[in-house]
Order: structure tokens, then sequence, then C-alpha cells
């Protein structure tokens, strides 16, 4: 009886070891989808010498021309639906997690565990917690992709005004906390990626996967750029100093921004985003009873009349076609409501699409203030933070490597997805960069009404939304093996 089965399983065993034997030799579904052209095709050894070493060899050779095929394959890798679980969770880690300039201790731990498990080489550290990872073959050419670390302080300090006379206490409604209720909103107070660098790092992170799948058929080396204090923190110049551009010849970056729906890339040619500087200016007078201000020297009336005399800067020195700011953003002064006080403090910021202007600028701004003082018998002193903070000059991108960011753009998400967008008085520490070796700075739209991703970056209503992710990392991917493949020797 047991034999006679026997005898009827053999066909039924024999028919399945056949499919089996077919299934082999015959790409799955899966590498149809992913790869629908062979020359983006990972050549598994077996597999090319059973379809002849010729076939092997050319659908290899092929690829040395970026093809729309090799945009989809990359795409497609990018937004399989474990990859994008994944991004949203290396996104969430971070974002609940933030830490500032130079603390990015966790975060660079976490990138560095992905980086290991994926097997991709790093040297760590650069700029106390920066890491630079390398995908490739080693040698030339070298284009390099970063992606800044570090989140936002938003507390704010509750603000009381007292007097001993007329007691008064006035507090501020502001909170200290994320104001986004999610179940990953910032665990820590007074911290929060309100900029979307939680994002960043998730996106070079996946960018890192894509490419080490992808990493047999690179023509050169792409360097991954994980930096710390990009809020001024000049994070970039200390990564350079580390060494993070030795022997990169092009770099890239993206920024998310609310100005444009999800999975929107723009950028422009030539000025992007302005230089910037800060101020503070501390301005001394005479203390005395408010009742009595011929008694005293009156700090107060003389950083107001600065305040004023600083808007005519740009409105009636500058060139109306060449873009300036100066903006003052703070002032304090005494907390006593019948004093007038010793000092009062003021400060803000300034931005230039040029060094000339920005530099006349800086000087103008310590000349009005200085003398405003004296016109009011007071005396002032203005910093500009130059021992502590290096001044952010304006990101410039190189028209080259604008073309390729637009044209991998436009091939990977199609025309209408890709926009020239005007320069913005925003500033950037990639801009080091930029002065240093050709760069190309975008922007990724994450737009989202209904998610509720409208709120511009610094606020603690910032949020994004998260689809961008796997766009975000193809776009990396794209931008690097791509450059490798038209700059190759």
């Amino acid at each position: 009886m047991k034999f006679r089965y026997s005898i009827l399983l053999l066909p039924i065993l024999l028919a399945v070891l056949a499919v089996v034997s077919v299934a082999e030799t015959t790409p799955s579904a899966y590498d149809r989808v992913l790869f629908p052209d062979r020359r983006c095709q990972r050549m598994v050894s077996e597999n090319s010498t059973r379809r002849g070493p010729t076939a092997a060899a050319e659908a290899e050779a092929e690829c040395e021309v970026w093809s729309e095929a090799c945009s989809k394959a990359v795409l497609s890798l990018a937004r399989r639906l474990e990859m994008a679980e994944w991004l949203r969770g290396i996104r969430r880690k971070i974002h609940a997690n933030p830490e500032l300039a130079f603390e990015e201790i966790e975060t660079s731990r976490l990138v560095r565990e992905e980086l290991d498990l994926l097997e991709v080489s790093y040297r760590y550290p650069l700029a106390k917690t920066g890491i630079r990872a390398w995908i490739g073959t080693g040698g030339p050419p070298f284009v390099a992709i970063r992606a800044d670390m570090d989140a936002l302080p938003i507390q704010v300090s509750y603000f009381s005004l007292s007097s001993f006379h007329h007691p008064l206490l006035f507090i501020l409604p502001i909170s200290p906390y994320e104001a986004v209720e999610w179940e990953h909103k910032s665990k820590v107070a007074g911290k929060m990626h309100a900029c979307g660098h939680d994002a960043h790092v998730a996106m070079l992170i996946g960018a890192a996967k894509i490419l080490k799948t992808r990493e047999h058929l690179l023509k050169g080396t792409v360097i991954l750029i994980f930096q710390p204090a990009e809020e001024a923190g000049n994070g970039a110049k200390r990564m350079m100093q580390d060494g993070a551009l030795e022997d990169v010849e092009a770099i890239f970056a993206v920024h998310v921004s609310h100005e444009h729906p999800t999975g929107i890339i723009g950028s422009r040619p030539g000025p992007l985003l302005a230089g910037c500087g800060f101020f503070r200016a501390v301005i001394s007078g005479k203390k005395g009873f408010a009742a009595n201000p011929h008694r005293s020297v009156d700090p107060v009336l003389a950083a107001s009349a600065s305040v004023i005399s600083l808007q005519g800067i740009v409105s009636r020195e500058s060139n109306p076609l060449d873009s300036q700011v100066v903006s003052v953003t703070l002032l304090n002064g005494g907390n006593n409501l019948d004093m007038i006080p010793d000092t009062v403090v003021l400060g803000g910021t300034f931005r230039a699409f040029s060094n000339t202007s920005f530099y006349q600028l800086r000087e103008r701004i310590e000349q009005v203030i200085v003398e405003q003082a004296s016109v009011y018998r007071c005396s002032a002193e203005v910093d500009f933070f130059e021992n502590e903070y290096t001044i952010y000059p304006p990101t410039v991108n190189d028209d080259r490597m604008y073309e390729h960011v637009k044209k991998v753009s436009i091939d990977l998400l199609g025309q209408k997805n890709f926009r020239v967008v005007p320069p913005m008085m925003g500033a950037e520490d990639f801009s080091f960069y930029s002065e240093v070796v050709p760069s190309a700075f975008f922007y990724i739209g994450i737009k989202n009404e209904t998610l509720g991703s409208t709120h511009t970056g610094h606020s603690p209503y910032f949020m994004i939304d998260e689809d961008v992710l796997p766009i975000g990392a193809a776009a990396h991917a794209t931008i690097a093996e791509r450059y490798l493949i038209e700059h190759g020797s």
C-alpha cells in the first residue's frame, strides 16, 4: 500500500521540481516591478552564467548611461512599504528625543547603528558628534550628500514685570513644549525638531540603504555626511576642519519646505539663501526714578531711537535691487515700572546676498547704535558674536550642480514636480561647503493641509508629511549615483 502511494506521488513531485527549476531561472514578479529594465538589475552570478556572460556584461555596460528605467528602479526601492515604515520609525525616534548643537549624542548613535546594520563604513567622530560614511568603489570620483542632525531650542522663559509701588505680574502663555499633539512629540522640554532635521537624517539613511543595495553599480564613491550644529553652531565649518570634504568634488543637500506640496522639489541657480549675522547691543545710561527723568540718563529712549534708525539702513542706504534685511528681534530693559533702568539690551539679525553688502550692513549697524546712544547721552557696545559664532556667507548654487539636481528631479518625479524657486532671506551653514566645492542646495515640499503640515520652520506647531521621506531618500541616492556615472573618468 505504501509503495502504491509512492508511485502515485512520484509525478506530483517531479512536477513540483520542474516548477522550482523554472522559478530559479525566471525573474520574480518583484524583480520585474522593481527592475523594469535589466540595465538596472543586479546581476546574480549564478543566473548570469545561465543566461550567458555576454548578456550579463551588456546589462552592466548599459548602466554606464543613465536611463529612465534606472530612476524608476531607485524610486521603486524607496517606495517599498517596508522602506517607508523603516524611515518613519527612524524619524520618529529622532523627533521624540531632540538634541541641540554639538549635543547629538543619541542621534549620532542611532545613525551609526543603522550604518552598522547596512554594513556601511564610516569615520566617527568629526566635529564632536558628526559622521562621515562612504559607499562605492573607494576611488574617485567622490560626491557627497549631507544631512544636519541638530534640533532647536523652543523654551521661552516666562517674562515678569514687578514694581515695588505697583505690584504687577505678567506671565505670557508660552509653553516650552512642542505644540503638536501626537504620539512621538518631543519628550524634552525646551527642545524640538522644529526645522525638519530629523527628516533630513532619515532621508540620508534611506539613501544609504538604496546606495548599498546598488553599490555594485556605483562608478565611484558616495560620501554621506551626518553633520551636527547647523542651527547657529557652525557645524559645517567644524566638519570641514575635521576632513569631511576630503577628496570630495561636489556636494548636495536637501531641506524640507512648507512652501511646496509634499514631494515637490525646488531649487535655483546662483544665490539661493542669504548670508546671516546676529548682533547684540548693550546701551548704558543712568538709573533713576521715572517721576524725575531729568535726573537720569535714559537708555530706553536711546534704544528706541536706535531701533527706528536701524530701519533706515536698508530703506534709504541700500540698492532696492540688492535684497538686504535688518531686523531687531530683542529689546529688554529693566523690571520695575517706575524706575528708568541702567541698561537696555537690543539685538537682532542682518542678512544680504553678497559679502560686500553684508559687511556694509555690519559696519552701519554698529555706527547707528553707538551714535544714536551718544545723542541721548548714553554709551553703547555692539557684539557681533564673531568670537564664538562665525557669520554665515550666502548659499550660492553652482550652475552645473543645479542643473544636475533639476534633471534628476524631473526624470525621477516628472516635470510638474520640479519648480524654480525665488531666493530666500533664510540662511544655512551649507554655505561653508559651497565656498569650497561646487554644490547645490534644494528643497523638498512637505505641505499637506489635511495633516496640518503648513507651519513654517522654527515654530512649535511645525510638523511634516512623512510621505516625503522615501522621496527624499530616492532623490539623494539618484543625485549621487547619477553624478558618479556622468562625472567618472
